[in-house]
């Protein structure tokens, strides 16, 4: 069966159909089961087994202690192992074990299991029906069995029997809105409501397998009535319980990551063969907590994913490939030069904090286009910033760009001008691609794009555009075909973006043929031809003004390094169109680069999925200090050997 794996483990394969890093839409992952699933409960077995050992290690850590608080976080982020983020790494059961007790001597090495451990410790089942409540029921049965105290409350007039009957001869006790409960108080849901409310008097484990991978929209009002003092109990890591998702938070938009309802959000989802969609894309995402992928023998999809998201090993990878360490041929050349057009009368810093952003990062050298001013800024600043034209390998547009500067606006346009390519294309139908540098499109410079994309001149790939939520709905807006009907006119807008981002995503690379890299707790990046990649943020502090001007640096350095070997006739990547999957792993090991600094400097750890987990706040040129510490973790774990 071979171990659990999570999104913070080990490096995997380069290969973007690896299932444990890999999202397909639902209904394929459904079709390419069924075959095998059919006529047998081994693997509704096998996800119970693993279900009930999370389960156990959560309990381990002391979520069935009465109100038991949540561990203090490490004040500055370690290199990780090849623990899980939860403590430690097990192995599933066989789909061909039978149902004993979990939690032996010998069950995971490095935690506390000791006699009565686990003795009465409170769980909590949500059941719904299908193959997601049987696994519910099933890891209940088995954690009764270890000594628990379970309880489920059925969410469906008709629950898995096999599973249903296995919990109850295993001690699980149960309630039920639309199934009679053990206590024989009735059909109603009010006995149900009582056993949510006794449970939260003192807190403990939650299993969420309220709905699975075929539910779609927001939960029934029942079932949102019942998770409504669960969430109101307060934040994950701020509340007197910890949830474990079956699959996935129940509520969350399987493929595409949206919300339209309550959501009890999970400090651990634990998911089977291989990522949801809602695992992946923001908002959901932000509600699964650490994801771990448990692979039960069950094939993938063959097609396209919809979404990958590269775990840390693999972009310490992409980096080193990008921005590895010199040679002894290596020169500033050969690292990777950064052009950067940034800051104006109105915004000088920014240059500061972009240029700083692309030498801590590894740009062989900086070369700087602005106003005097600005120039004296960096230079104080950064004095190896070199303020004259020349040859460089990557261009960075935008950082402190004020459009109503029209003289520095003018002097942006021309040179975005001259790397974009006309949009019908060459007589064969290819997009003739004028240079092959890279360039990102930053702040003031998407506004300029806009302008000279109604001008019948187009991105190529290698445009890579860098918008938050607000600047994705402006630019949207901007590019609507005109053939809009009146009544959708400017329907997009920040709320939009923010709760479609995925979709925002890939709409601007669609509309405009750039890489797309849409800015948020988790970033999404969008390609042509590409599933979308996910990459999470650092912690909340980093939202601060000046951030953004820092990763615009960083990417430039990275592009600037990828081009660099390009030129050497090395693009690191396989497939169709090595050099744009070169160029997305680049972005993405950038993004992750800005968020570990982030984290870094902020003495704040990596929470999953945006959690909020301490730390203080930081400015903008702090992160850009802490790029050397974030670069020594990712060359760390890129370096740790396969298990």
């Amino acid at each position: 069966m071979g171990r659990m794996s999570d999104l913070n483990d080990l490096p995997r394969s380069h290969d973007v159909t690896d299932p444990t890093t890999c999202a397909w839409p639902a209904q394929e992952i459904a079709a390419a089961e069924a075959p095998i699933t059919a006529g047998t409960d081994r693997y509704m077995r096998a996800a119970a087994h693993a279900v009930a050992r999370a389960a156990l290690r959560e309990l381990r850590q002391g979520a069935g202690n009465a109100g038991a608080a949540v561990a203090p976080a490490r004040p500055v982020p370690a290199p990780l192992t090849s623990m899980s983020p939860m403590g430690v790494a097990a192995t599933p059961a066989s789909p061909l074990s039978p149902a004993t007790p979990l939690g032996g001597a010998g069950e995971a090495a490095g935690t506390q299991t000791g006699p009565g451990w686990i003795s009465g410790a409170p769980v909590l089942l949500l059941v719904g029906g299908g193959h997601n409540g049987a696994d519910t029921l099933l890891a209940g049965g088995l954690l009764a069995h270890s000594g628990c105290a379970v309880s489920a409350v059925l969410v469906t007039e008709h629950p898995h029997p096999v599973a249903l009957e296995e919990a109850r001869g295993h001690g699980v006790t149960i309630h039920g809105a639309g199934y009679r409960s053990d206590d024989g108080t009735g059909q109603d849901s009010a006995e149900a409501m009582a056993a949510i409310e006794a449970f939260l008097v003192h807190g403990g484990l939650v299993l969420d397998g309220l709905t699975g991978i075929g539910a779609t929209g927001a939960l029934r009002p029942d079932a949102a009535a019942l998770i409504a003092p669960l969430i109101a109990a307060g934040e994950p890591g701020r509340r007197p319980l910890r949830v474990i998702a079956v699959d996935l938070p129940s509520g969350t938009g399987v493929d595409d990551g949206t919300v339209s309802g309550p959501v009890l959000a999970a400090d651990h989802t634990v998911t089977f063969t291989c990522l949801k969609g809602c695992q992946c894309l923001p908002p959901a995402r932000h509600l699964c907590g650490v994801v771990e992928v448990v692979p039960l023998g069950l094939p993938a999809p063959t097609s396209r994913p919809l979404a990958r998201r590269p775990v840390d090993g693999a972009l310490g990878d992409y980096l080193t490939r990008a921005v590895g360490e010199p040679g002894t041929d290596d020169h500033k050349y050969t690292r990777g030069v950064v052009g950067l057009w940034a800051g104006s009368e109105s915004y000088p810093g920014a240059a500061v904090l972009a240029a700083s952003g692309a030498v801590r990062a590894g740009a062989g050298m900086v070369r700087l286009s602005a106003p005097r001013r600005v120039e004296d800024l960096v230079l104080a600043a950064r004095p190896e910033v070199v303020p004259a034209a020349g040859r460089v390998q990557a261009l960075v547009l935008g950082p402190g760009i004020d459009p109503a500067d029209t003289t520095r606006a003018d002097e942006v346009r021309a040179v975005l001008a001259s790397t974009l390519t006309p949009s019908g294309g060459d007589r064969q139908g290819h997009t003739r691609i004028p240079t092959r540098i890279p360039t990102v499109v930053d702040a003031g410079a998407l506004s300029i794009l806009t302008e000279l994309l109604t001008e019948e001149l187009g991105c190529t790939p290698l445009h890579v555009l860098t918008p938050h939520a607000g600047e994705a709905a402006a630019l949207l807006i901007a590019l609507e075909d005109q053939g809009t009907p009146a009544q959708e006119t400017r329907r997009w807008s920040r709320e939009r973006v923010e709760a479609h981002p995925g979709l925002a995503a890939r709409e601007i690379c669609r509309r405009t043929g750039a890489t797309v890299l849409l800015k948020g707790a988790t970033t999404l990046i969008a390609a042509p031809q590409r599933p979308l990649v996910s990459v999470d943020g650092g912690p909340g502090w980093m939202a601060t003004a000046g951030s953004g001007d820092v990763l615009a640096g960083i990417l430039g350095a990275v592009l600037a390094g990828a081009a660099a070997r390009w030129e050497q006739g090395a693009p690191d990547a396989s497939g169709a169109d090595p050099v744009l999957d070169a160029l997305v792993d680049s972005v993405a090991a950038g993004v992750r680069l800005h968020a570990l600094a982030g984290a870094y400097a902020a003495a704040s750890p990596q929470g999953a999925g945006g959690a909020r987990t301490g730390g203080h706040p930081i400015a903008a040129l702090d992160i850009a200090s802490a790029l050397g510490p974030a670069r020594l973790e990712l060359n760390w774990l890129q370096a740790v050997p396969h298990a």
